[in-house]
């Protein structure tokens, strides 16, 4: 009777132990479908490289918005024009936003990057800046103007003085790509100065270096500048140098850049660009 009754006890006390031990298969069971769960909340990083100004900006404005859609933007700001695509390329960044299409198109042609244009977000107005003269009619015979070192500003540059009646260039090329040796006609004899870095044009400007400065809108604002106010000259807001979000080709088709450009592309963003620039930057939507 006593090995029976000890039996029963075992039998119990073994029932009792796998049940416990189903207890804690299950738990752990339900504790990796929680961690599951929680793993498919967590964000996606996405790395921006940008200028300062103003696309560092409004990445700003855009980072809590794509964090309510599950983006964590990460912004990694640059003060030149070349080092945003070599960290493209080396896949530091998952994208940048600081490039004209025509920028981009000869930085491909250039260095052999395999980049994509994901889309569109702004453009940023060229002026034409002088400490000396209060506008292009001053402007004297032989007067030297100042152009970025960058030749893939200078079909922009170009095209910008030759809108307004300085200039005129060659018959049937690209504009887009235009040089200095493309000029036909030069009625007052400028001098044209290419040897300044983008970036260093506002210092050259302040120092009242040459007669005329052209500078990019992102550089000016950057260093206190209003483009619509301090210039003498504005190029027009229907220039074709939108200034767009460049990704390495295959990744324009990812979630994350596609939210992140419907975002730039909202009419809150919109909204904010020109209230914050008041027309030195233009939204292209």
């Amino acid at each position: 009777m006593k090995k029976l009754l000890t039996g029963l006890f075992l039998s119990v006390l073994v029932l009792a132990l796998a049940a416990c031990g189903a207890g804690k298969k299950d738990d752990a069971s339900s504790g990796a479908s929680t961690d599951d769960k929680t793993d498919s909340k967590e964000n996606v990083t996405l790395t921006v490289g940008a200028s300062n100004t103003p696309h560092a900006v409004i990445l700003e404005k855009a980072k809590p918005i794509l964090a309510k859609e599950g983006i964590d933007l990460q912004i990694e700001t640059y003060t030149d024009y070349v080092l945003p695509n070599q960290d493209l390329a080396s896949e530091e960044l998952d994208a940048n936003y600081f490039q004209h299409i025509p920028y981009l198109e000869l930085q491909i042609k250039d260095n052999g990057y395999d980049f994509v244009n994901a889309g569109g977000v702004h453009i940023e107005p060229i002026g034409i800046y002088s400490k000396k003269y209060k506008s292009l009619d001053e402007l004297p015979k032989g007067a030297t103007i100042l152009l970025s070192s960058s030749v893939a500003d200078h079909g922009r540059m170009l095209s910008l003085l030759e809108a307004k009646g300085l200039i005129k260039l060659k018959d049937g090329i690209d504009k887009t790509a235009a040089e200095i040796k493309d000029i036909a006609e030069n009625p007052k004899n400028f001098k044209f100065d290419a040897n300044t870095a983008p970036e260093m044009l506002v210092q050259m400007y302040e120092n009242n270096e040459g007669d005329a400065v052209l500078i990019n809108s992102n550089f000016a604002i950057d260093n206190g500048l209003n483009p619509v106010n301090d210039s003498i000259a504005l190029e027009d807001k229907e220039s074709p140098y939108v200034n767009i979000i460049a990704v390495r080709a295959g990744d324009e088709t990812k979630k994350e850049i596609k939210k992140l450009l419907e975002v730039l592309n909202s009419k809150e963003i919109q909204d904010f660009i020109l209230e914050e620039w008041k027309g030195s930057v233009v939204p292209v939507q």
